[in-house]
């Protein structure tokens, strides 16, 4: 069974970098794989402020290490990134004193990176971050340590032996929200896409899980903010009643996409929770995301007493969420990984599949006056 599409207008749409959506591209790229992101997206150029003060970072030497953190830290384009997951790494590993070997490289290099790690005796390899570096790696044969990849190859694409992968990606987001909105009683379902990669793969993953629950094919939407578009897009949305509505689109469209499915229950993605202005927040009301407690919920069991950076967007503070979980998870697998796996972690709730996979159950939220709020009860 398949979705069911309704095309909306002819102009081409691309995709668009919202105010906040370009403080976001980084959360974007790790989601479709990390070379979608360009150095004038990155958050460096978008946001024009200096980067913060770099942790001190190991030299690329042989020594003896039990974990190594294998990250571009050289490289201008995903450098930022590669910091705040190193900084909240190296913060896990602080507050369980540990010392970790942090392996930097460059754009082309990932393969001696580990090369330098394994001839260290890391009993543990964290890293790629870089989708390509990952497709190096998984292609190259190696025989390594377990390893937790912090990116996933594409669909289809397996795993190499010992390779396991901890990513941010926004397909678990759209399968908890498609199970939240089969659990709430909806049965129908509009899901507004628009054209960009991201979203597309939101909104497929969301019909996927809807589907699997036993919904019907969801009607799909195009979204296009072009004037004509919209107007067909009030015209087809009222035509048939839906129970709820996915809204597959950058975070600073949401509050004009929701504005067309009025009432119903609305879904959307964690780019939604990007520092929007006010306003914009109260017209999001009620609309229903999931996001990481290390954002939401700072006390959170896991996540209490580590140091919270003040990064200048939400996207980097995911990363540096992802950093910490990323020890947590190595420390756990330093002695072999084990059969069964879960953790009450900064990027949510982590367990282990059986395609080594680390499936994430993030926060229910909602909007309400312009407050971000625990989701209600079903």
């Amino acid at each position: 069974m398949t979705a069911r599409y309704r095309h909306l207008g002819n102009s081409p749409f691309g995709a668009r970098w919202c105010r906040a959506g370009c403080r976001a591209a980084i959360l974007c790229a790790l989601s479709l794989g990390l070379p979608a992101l360009s150095a004038a997206q990155s958050p460096a150029a978008s946001d024009g402020e200096p980067p913060p003060a770099k942790p001190a970072v190991a030299e690329a030497r042989v020594e003896r290490a039990a974990i190594a953190l294998v990250l571009p830290l050289a490289s201008a384009t995903f450098g930022r990134a590669a910091e705040a997951v190193q900084s909240g790494f190296l913060a896990a590993a602080a507050a369980a004193d540990t010392k970790p070997l942090v392996i930097a490289h460059g754009d082309g290099d990932v393969l001696d990176a580990f090369a330098k790690a394994k001839d260290a005796g890391a009993r543990v390899i964290v890293g790629p971050l870089v989708r390509d570096d990952l497709k190096a790696v998984a292609g190259a044969g190696l025989e390594l340590p377990p390893t937790l990849a912090l990116n996933q190859l594409d669909e289809g694409a397996t795993l190499p032996d010992k390779m396991h992968a901890l990513t941010l990606a926004i397909d678990g987001e759209a399968r908890q929200l498609a199970r939240r909105a089969r659990d709430g009683g909806a049965m129908t379902v509009a899901v507004i896409a628009s054209d960009s990669p991201l979203q597309k793969r939101f909104a497929s993953a969301f019909n996927a899980e809807w589907i699997l629950a036993g919904g019907g094919a969801p009607v799909m939407f195009r979204f296009d903010r072009a004037p004509e578009a919209l107007a067909l897009l009030r015209r087809e949305l009222a035509r048939t009643p839906f129970d709820a509505a996915l809204l597959a689109v950058d975070g600073g469209e949401a509050a004009l996409a929701k504005s067309y499915v009025k009432s119903i229950p609305a879904y959307t993605s964690s780019q939604v929770n990007e520092r929007q202005p006010r306003e914009a927040l109260r017209d999001l009301d009620d609309v229903v995301f999931v996001d990481i407690p290390w954002l939401v919920d700072p006390d959170a069991a896991g996540v209490a007493g580590l140091k919270h950076p003040d990064f200048p967007n939400a996207a980097l503070a995911r990363l540096y969420a992802l950093g910490i979980d990323a020890f947590r998870v190595a420390q756990a697998f330093a002695n072999g990984p084990p059969e069964k796996f879960e953790m009450d972690g900064a990027t949510g709730r982590l367990s282990l599949d059986a395609n080594r996979q680390f499936v994430r159950e993030g926060r229910l939220l909602q909007f309400r006056a312009g407050e971000i709020v625990p989701a209600g009860g079903r």
